[in-house]
């Protein structure tokens, strides 16, 4: 397949800082590439050719543009461009900027922009995820964090920043990767104009910089750096493809001129192939073909294999054809089809293999022996990693599908009323205390339950897996919304939960997982309330809060007003009587349920309710509809704080018609 003919547009202009500061040129290039599986090769060439450009205009902070900077360019770009047409499938516009700021203390950065015409937007009724993030959620249903893509983890570990911008009909992606130890140069010397050519060669074939390696760097001051670095990098990443994406870049061209990583499939037979999670080549071209190969013969270790270097034959032909660069001819072939030298160690962690590393240099009758071992230890880094990571990932499966669970597979609609609901758990991989249900009961009746459990984990699932039942049987039975409350607290403190409690610590002990006091596990905070409809339109609301934050009722002319009076959590007091409160919800007005993962957003010493800031965006809700309320919501706790939410975040929207 033919690559893709690239338009590089390149735009140089003057300008200030927002300080006051003259700073040197911006640059500015910027590509359109089609929303098709070539887009990231042409972007990562797009890339390279624009700081070889800038290289060669002679631009000051160009003589900061180290490999590092070069090669982590390239590798979010390819992130950025491959997410953009992996999950929006438009055209991508790219955009590499060169920021030089003087003053004081001068420094430059290239900001790097991915733009696609598919911009976020909340789940609808008929769509159980969302390719850029969970905005909403239908009744029932979880968002899956993997449906949202790996890359930007990867760009989060690169930049010194990046965000998201959303405009109509556009959604970019943008990193900032500062240029390294930059200082505003001289007038440049005779002789510089050469300098630049030679570097700008460097930067478009990054290849050459293979024979700048210098082994003698691995001495007892670079090892042990390079493996201080490759822990930190490692360290906390809960994805294991994520994992082998990192350790490929730190292995290539550092200490090898390819390398590929095999990951076993957990669970899996001894018979089963080994998935190929990364292969990576120094040069750009390179890594396709190198995949196409290991492809055709996968390599396979002998069981009784250690932790060391095992040589193996080199799969890989020394100058990979050239096919994918413009005009550049493929080099003849090496003869015999290959040389060089191949390492391959086992990735173990706990006594488990967990899969193969394959490492190659190029032109070599052997590796060092100096590097090979450095390798084993960087390996071993890379076992725990994998299976740091995948412990993970089987705790959030198991969090994940005990959450379907313990939340109804659907709500009922109320007649006369629309609902809308925002449900979205934090992303800590372990079961949060959120839940809500909606359901119809005897004498026209409709029951709506809002509540929060103190805690997560197997505790909080088992509180939650019997306060929604017990709900459901108390509504049914007929029961008063006070009565229902003052029930539900006596059955929380009853020694069947003693049993429950016992049942959660068995589940943890089971998984090696930390517990808290379980005492806490069954404190409850809980909105529940009754609707009736009205004949002549709207709806009688009966509504007890114990603990929770009140619900807030909107009006048509945006006056809003809490509408249940704070009682004591369940679970913490026995001889409590609840007391509920009736209004009528007539047609237009709006009543707004949430948990405290809403009111207690934090974005620094402040809380998003601070000041009645809830109530102040729901009064800018008048005359909206229910599910567009709940987005305007949901939006603004979002916006409240540059980081996500750290706790569940759950909203139920009432809206009479």
């Amino acid at each position: 397949m033919a690559p893709i003919p690239l338009q590089r547009d390149t735009v140089q202009r003057p300008g200030t800082t927002r300080a006051g500061h003259a700073h040197g040129p911006r640059l500015a290039s910027r590509t359109s590439l089609p929303g098709i599986p070539l887009a990231p090769s042409a972007a990562r060439r797009f890339v390279r050719a624009a700081l070889a450009e800038w290289t060669g205009l002679g631009v000051p902070a160009a003589v900061g543009f180290s490999d590092r900077l070069a090669d982590d360019a390239v590798t979010v770009t390819n992130e950025l461009v491959t997410n953009a047409v992996v999950h929006a499938g438009t055209t991508v516009d790219l955009v590499l900027r060169l920021e030089e700021e003087g003053g004081d203390e001068p420094s430059a950065a290239l900001v790097l922009e991915v733009t696609d015409h598919h911009p976020a937007r909340p789940v609808s009724g008929d769509e159980p995820g969302a390719d850029t993030g969970p905005a909403g959620v239908r009744p029932g249903e979880l968002p899956d964090p993997a449906e949202y893509g790996r890359g930007l983890q990867l760009v989060a570990t690169l930049a010194d920043s990046w965000g998201i911008t959303y405009r109509t009909g556009l959604k970019t992606v943008w990193a900032r990767l500062p240029v390294d130890d930059w200082s505003a140069p001289p007038a440049p010397p005779d002789g510089e104009a050469l300098r630049r050519g030679l570097r700008a060669a460097e930067i478009l074939a990054p290849a050459a910089r293979r024979t700048e390696r210098d082994d003698a760097v691995w001495d007892s001051r670079g090892a042990p750096a390079f493996l201080a670095e490759a822990s930190d990098l490692l360290a906390g990443q809960l994805d294991e493809d994520l994992v082998a994406a990192i350790a490929g870049q730190l292995l290539v061209p550092r200490l090898a001129d390819w390398c590929a990583i095999w990951l076993e499939t957990e669970g899996a037979g001894p018979a089963a192939e080994p998935r190929l999670a990364r292969v990576w080549h120094s040069e750009e071209t390179g890594t396709e073909p190198l995949r196409a190969a290991l492809e055709r013969e996968p390599l396979r270790l002998p069981a009784g294999v250690g932790p060391g270097p095992v040589p193996v034959p080199v799969p890989w032909p020394a100058h990979p054809a050239e096919e994918d660069r413009e005009d550049t001819p493929a080099p003849p072939p090496h003869p015999g089809g290959r040389d060089g030298a191949a390492l391959a160690f086992r990735i173990t962690a706990a006594g488990r293999a967990l899969g193969t590393v394959l490492v190659g240099r190029e032109g070599v009758a052997q590796v060092p022996e100096a590097v090979a071992s450095l390798i084993e230890d960087f390996v071993r880094r890379l076992g725990l990693a994998v299976g740091a990571a995948r412990a993970y990932t089987r705790q959030a499966t198991i969090s994940r599908i005990l959450q379907r669970g313990l939340l109804p597979s659907k709500v009922a609609e109320i007649p006369g009323v629309t609902s809308a609901l925002v449900y979205e758990p934090s992303d800590d991989g372990v079961v949060g205390g959120d839940f809500y249900d909606i359901f119809p009961c005897p004498g026209d009746r409709w029951c709506f339950v809002l509540g929060d459990v103190q805690g997560s984990g197997p505790e909080a699932a088992v509180v939650t897996g019997l306060a929604r039942p017990w709900l459901r049987l108390l509504s049914r039975e007929g029961f008063g919304v006070g009565e229902v409350l003052d029930r539900l607290n006596r059955l929380l403190l009853d020694d069947a939960m003693e049993a429950a409690e016992a049942a959660a610590l068995m589940v943890a002990a089971a998984g090696g997982q930390q517990l808290h006091d379980g005492t806490q596990s069954r404190f409850l905070s809980l909105l529940y309330g009754e609707v009736v409809p009205l004949p002549d339109g709207g709806v009688r609301c009966t509504v007890a809060s114990a603990g929770h934050p009140l619900p807030l009722l909107l009006r048509p002319d945006g006056s809003v007003r809490p509408a249940a009076d704070p009682q004591v959590l369940l679970g913490v007091v026995e001889d409590v009587a609840y007391e509920s409160q009736i209004f009528d919800l007539a047609p237009g007005d709006t009543l707004l349920c949430v948990t405290d993962g809403v009111t207690e957003r934090r974005s620094g010493p402040l809380m998003f309710d601070d000041g009645d800031g809830l109530a102040r965006v729901l009064a800018g809700c008048a005359g909206l509809p229910a599910e567009a309320t709940a987005e305007r919501i949901r939006r603004a706790v979002h916006e409240f704080a540059e980081q996500p939410p750290d706790d569940d975040v759950a909203l139920l929207v009432l809206h009479a018609d």
